[in-house]
């Protein structure tokens, strides 16, 4: 959007909501996210035309398993668009939003999809639902965090510390430039246990804290049994997969302490430099190519072990880190309703991994 646009349109966070004062009104909704759409369908019945706007395709939760990615629940003006009652969704980009002098807007859509056909669409409201970016000004030039994905958000390490400003941490989602666009730093059901996470972080490095954990014997029986206990329990693990996981730290002497929800990318204490196993859920390689609903597109059997690796939804995944060599990674196949539970498929198996990498690890 060019800056004439700037102060003429509606942001989402303050435009008034009630469909009344939309009747009989051409509206125009910027954004393809979640507010995008639950703006449009808040007007559906009240409005004479709407159209969304945005110049990349949209992308559907059900699909990506990503939240911030369109939900069923704000879909509903799919269907208007698609079953032709006059709205539409419009993939392209919003060269230039004029203000006439009737108090109504003249906006230039270049379309994406049509070979850069630029055409001028009448409105009545321009209503803009685009997100927002953190307003670094707050900060004095000595402490200005950088910046990432196109200056919206604090770039951090694992700890949630700034990359460049020593001592300076986030929590909330500003977090998201963690896991963008693919996991739940964003939301409050996945940042609350980063912040948790982060509060661990904090303990451990200005108050010599230990990393709450639980001591157990590093034979594979046991280890095996400790984390199918947990994957079968942890909403930590479920919410913020792949970006927290459980480790258990090695002793080194037939001992070994499991350690609950750290940044899996996390170096140093309380992991230390010895070999360690990390335990995350996970979903499969290219899962947001897969259409969940095709019955064509075949999936591997429930009790099928070997193809674990396979699998397209969420999974536990336990990897050896060893000091110098890649990680040794074992999948836990998927199950429909979350419950790796059998002694065959999930427990022997993962007993298994255990003792393979036990045994190769030098006395």
């Amino acid at each position: 959007m060019t800056s004439s646009a700037s102060g003429r349109t509606e942001p989402y966070g303050t435009f008034r909501t009630d469909p009344s004062e939309f009747v009989n009104q051409r509206v125009l909704v910027i954004g393809k996210g979640n507010s995008a759409f639950e703006t449009a369908d808040s007007l559906v019945a009240t409005a004479a035309v709407i159209h969304v706007a945005g110049p990349h395709s949209l992308r559907l939760a059900w699909r990506t398993h990503f939240v911030g990615h369109l939900r069923a629940v704000n879909n509903n003006f799919l269907d208007t668009y698609q079953l032709k009652s006059q709205n539409a969704v419009l993939d392209g980009d919003v060269r230039r939003i004029e203000r006439q002098a009737d108090g109504s807007y003249l906006v230039t859509v270049s379309f994406v999809r049509a070979d850069e056909v630029t055409k001028d669409i009448p409105y009545d409201r321009v209503i803009v639902c685009t997100g927002f970016r953190i307003d670094a000004s707050i900060f004095s030039d000595g402490c200005r965090p950088d910046l990432t994905v196109n200056d919206r958000f604090p770039a951090l390490t694992p700890a949630y510390e700034s990359v460049n400003v020593p001592d300076l941490y986030f929590a909330g989602t500003v977090t998201q430039s963690r896991d963008f666009k693919r996991g739940t730093s964003g939301f409050i059901h996945g940042f609350r246990y980063g912040v948790r996470a982060l509060h661990r972080v904090l303990e451990s490095r200005y108050h010599d804290a230990r990393w709450p954990g639980r001591d157990l014997p590093a034979d594979p029986e046991a280890l095996a049994a400790a984390v199918l206990e947990r994957v079968n329990r942890s909403s930590a693990l479920w919410q913020q997969f792949g970006l927290l996981g459980d480790v258990i730290v090695l002793d080194g002497h037939g001992g070994a302490r499991y350690l609950e929800e750290l940044p899996v990318d996390l170096e140093g204490p309380p992991i230390g430099d010895g070999g360690h196993f990390t335990i995350t859920l996970e979903y499969g390689p290219e899962h947001d190519k897969i259409d969940p609903f095709d019955v064509g597109v075949g999936r591997i059997r429930q009790n099928d072990a070997e193809r674990a690796a396979e699998g397209h939804y969420l999974h536990p995944v336990v990897r050896h880190h060893r000091a110098g060599a890649p990680p040794v990674v074992h999948h836990v196949t998927e199950n429909l309703e979350n419950e790796w539970t059998s002694q065959e498929t999930h427990v022997e198996p993962l007993r298994a991994f255990f003792a393979r990498q036990a045994a190769s690890v030098p006395a």
